[in-house]
């Protein structure tokens, strides 16, 4: 197994605040960073927009933009243009059981791919943003999920059974909002390049209200950042 600065990442690149503050992470520890991005059947193309240009900005060549389509099954307010978004909830709200916009499992599928490309590159490592503390009630970004995955990652790979098991590293799981936004600014990331939104004007612009837009939100207030989202127009 390489060491240290010689290792080789796959990272899950949303194209929003927390897994840009994850690759910018990998790229400054020197990880060899292979990108992982998702057409998946969601509402827009902005988050996929976002992630080409975060990944560019830390010279991140080697991104792969995995197409697979979850819309087919629905059940979720990102993939089901008949399931509407929530607008406007107060964190109370948010901590009350499974939103609306949860993707069935998600995490799960994305981790799969991830294990697969990290097996074809000689990944060791797969890195993604996954957080317990500022999140909107998705049961696959908790502590508990990340340790049965990496489990079965040992048992269901080929690099699993040769002793050398791909592993998970996360680590925003257990930080607030505020901290990612002071993590990634002492990284450089620009932030302005990247997108949350789960709801956005047709030209991008943040509705500034669905859950998303909130914990961003309140993420750049309490780190005291100034926040470069644009925000659409009312």
């Amino acid at each position: 197994m390489r060491e240290g600065s010689e290792k080789r990442a796959v990272v899950l690149l949303s194209g929003g605040l927390d897994s840009a503050t994850v690759l910018a992470e990998a790229v400054a520890t020197g990880r060899q960073v292979t990108a992982l991005s998702f057409r998946y059947g969601q509402r827009h193309e902005h988050e996929l927009q976002a992630a080409a240009r975060v990944a560019a900005a830390f010279g991140v060549t080697d991104h792969v933009i995995a197409t697979i389509d979850l819309g087919i099954f629905g059940g979720s307010a990102l993939t089901d243009a008949g399931l509407a978004v929530p607008h406007g909830r107060s964190e109370a709200d948010m901590g009350e059981g499974i939103p609306i916009t949860y993707v069935p499992a998600r995490n799960t599928i994305f981790l799969s791919f991830a294990l697969a490309l990290a097996e074809v590159r000689g990944a060791e490592e797969i890195h993604l943003g996954i957080n317990a503390v500022d999140y909107s009630g998705y049961p696959d970004c908790r502590p508990e999920y990340l340790a049965a995955f990496q489990a079965m990652a040992a048992l269901a790979t080929r690099q699993g059974v040769e002793g050398a098991p791909v592993r998970l590293v996360a680590p925003l799981v257990l930080l607030s909002k505020a901290d990612i936004v002071r993590r990634g600014v002492s990284l450089g990331v620009d932030y302005a390049l990247t997108h949350s939104c789960y709801d956005p004007a047709p030209d991008g612009g943040a509705c500034g209200d669905c859950d998303a837009c909130v914990l961003r939100r309140r993420g750049f207030a309490e780190a005291g950042v100034d926040d470069p989202t644009r925000y659409a127009a009312r």
